[in-house]
């Protein structure tokens, strides 16, 4: 029983960035005096509107493989079931997040902007696909034998070190986005702030560092 606890500690520290990730989608941060373009304003409301159920989903699935990280008991094939789903919905909720991206499309009077759209875009569908193949990869452990199950993760363990750069460097391509009007547009939007909001929240075993 002992084998796979460790190995679960390690995989819920590796993907606590995705959490990172959903709060730089947020766009949080004060606006000044004068308000942004009205088109970029337009722009912003179409990213932020996809940001707090796909950020919800993002935080719930960190704190569901946060939450069997400590429990040395939970059988492989329970174990197993938890990850799949989590894995499922991390790569559903970075998909939604780099559609709404795409189909927003450059934002509008922003110098370079179309890059840093879709480099954001992409580092987005990029971290969606991994975790969909991390998905793969738990769907065909054996969940039979204690010790194959827990050397099968330890692989799911060192994937996730690829995903967890991944997601620092989807952070950083959505903080080079974010900046300046585009911060201020999306500030404005009341679906970023609740989003912020919600992120800002610990998630109970998932809110150690």
């Amino acid at each position: 029983m002992e084998g796979t606890n460790p190995v679960n500690k390690k995989l819920a520290a590796a993907l606590s960035s995705g959490a990172v990730l959903a709060v730089a989608l947020t766009g949080c941060g004060g606006s000044e005096d004068k308000g942004p373009d009205p088109k970029l304003v337009s722009w912003a409301k179409t990213v932020c509107d996809a940001v707090p159920a796909q950020s919800a989903r993002i935080k719930s699935a960190n704190a569901s493989i946060a939450s069997i990280a400590t429990d040395s008991n939970l059988p492989p094939k329970e174990a197993q079931k938890t990850y799949v789903e989590a894995f499922q919905n991390l790569a559903d909720g970075y998909k939604a997040l780099a559609g709404a991206l795409d189909s927003a499309g450059a934002p509008p009077g922003i110098d370079g902007g179309a890059k840093l759209q879709k480099d954001a875009a992409r580092n987005l569908a990029g971290l969606a696909t991994s975790y969909t193949e991390l998905k793969k990869t738990v769907e065909g452990l054996d969940t039979k034998d204690q010790g194959k199950f827990a050397k099968g993760l330890k692989t799911v363990a060192g994937q996730t070190k690829e995903v967890g750069k991944q997601g620092d460097d989807g952070t950083e391509a959505l903080k080079r986005l974010e900046q300046g009007e585009v911060k201020e547009a999306m500030a404005e939007q009341p679906s970023c702030k609740v989003a912020a909001s919600a992120a800002a929240q610990p998630t109970g075993s998932a809110a150690t560092g």
